[in-house]
């Protein structure tokens, strides 16, 4: 295998590793209003069942939130991931970073002030001591996972569909472009998806009655994903959506993506939480090999199926061998850390950890 499309994979890897952690949290902070309330009464009687006065999600705290409690171990350390598929970006495809941010900085930016925004905002709200000001830092967590995953979805969309190519070479995305009926429903998929997802990650980690909430939202939510996601179908196999370059594997994948998602709502709606989050991981990583394996060798289409290949998107190899140095390191202490963390915090919130937001 070439180095190029070791990097490729490790690229794919990083960015699918990100939708699939990062991808809950933002699903977290849409859902937070609705999953993260807290009746006295619920709190009391999980308090009796061994969960301290202090103890987070059943404390029963003025001002405490289930939801954001139960992302709270792997909260911000989830965008290493994040911060890795951005370094290997510039690093082992310089040329890809430059055509792929020039045309989509808007949608990038706002992917960025969206993640600012929410994490500011989910560490800010456990120090407001009235309610008006915990509503307003809500309003600002719910934005702060909107608009980063809806952001994400339009990215998806626009390297589905084909990013518009300029006579020079450069690729540049408008309005026009964006506002597609394809595009937006990848977008309101995607938005819907991590929303579930997060719902997912609340049911598996919560307490009983946050639990059910979650269980309930999820299953609603992915039904709206089957919804959306039918309508981007449809417009691909009416020719006004994606174009891909690998027709056979890229119907072999959304057949996965369409099955992952069936079998999340099946198992959420039976109350089983374990084997729901596993759907929902497999349906969030899905759409990066999507894009990666439908395209290859490209990295970016136009929607007459040209673009850019991965040679052309790659560094030299001697840039690549020296990487391949430091992704030996590197990669494996990011698994590691995830690893550690998920079993040090592994169990329903309040019973093995303290809540944190």
């Amino acid at each position: 295998m070439s180095l190029e499309i070791f990097w490729l994979a490790v690229l794919g890897l990083l960015l699918a590793g990100y939708f699939v952690l990062g991808g809950y949290d933002l699903g977290v902070q849409m859902l937070h209003p609705v999953l993260g309330g807290r009746k006295r009464a619920e709190a009391g009687s999980e308090a009796g069942a061994g969960v301290g006065p202090g103890s987070g999600a059943g404390s029963g705290e003025p001002g405490r939130n289930a939801a954001l409690d139960a992302i709270a171990p792997f909260f911000l350390g989830n965008e290493v991931w994040l911060v890795a598929f951005t370094g290997v970006l510039f690093g082992a495809f310089p040329y890809l970073e430059g055509s792929l941010l020039s045309g989509l900085y808007p949608l990038f930016v706002a992917i960025l002030v969206g993640l600012v925004l929410g994490s500011a905002a989910v560490q800010l709200r456990g120090r407001a001591h009235t309610a008006r000001a915990r509503r307003r830092w809500d309003a600002l967590i719910v934005l702060g996972g909107a608009l980063p995953a809806l952001c994400w979805g339009l990215v998806l969309g626009l390297l589905l569909h084909g990013v518009p190519r300029r006579p020079d070479g450069v690729f540049r995305v408008g309005a026009g472009d964006l506002l597609t009926p394809f595009v937006l429903a990848c977008g309101a998929t995607t938005a819907l998806l991590f929303a579930a997802h997060g719902a997912a990650f609340v049911a598996l980690r919560s307490a009983p009655g946050a639990a059910a909430r979650a269980r309930r939202a999820g299953t609603a939510l992915l039904r709206a994903v089957a919804a959306t996601g039918s309508l981007a179908l449809l417009l691909t196999l009416f020719g006004a959506g994606a174009s891909m370059t690998n027709p056979l594997t890229s119907a072999i994948l959304a057949a996965l993506l369409a099955a992952a998602l069936a079998g999340a709502r099946s198992l959420l709606g039976r109350g089983r939480h374990a084997r729901a989050f596993a759907a929902t991981c497999c349906a969030t990583a899905l759409p990066v090999l999507l894009v990666g394996a439908g395209h290859y060798p490209y990295v970016l289409i136009t929607s007459a199926g040209a673009g850019m290949t991965i040679h052309q998107a790659a560094a030299d190899e001697v840039t690549l061998k020296i990487l391949a140095a430091f992704g030996v390191v590197v990669i494996p202490v990011i698994l590691a850390y995830q690893i550690w963390s998920w079993w040090t915090f592994r169990g329903r919130t309040g019973r093995r950890h303290p809540g944190y937001f």
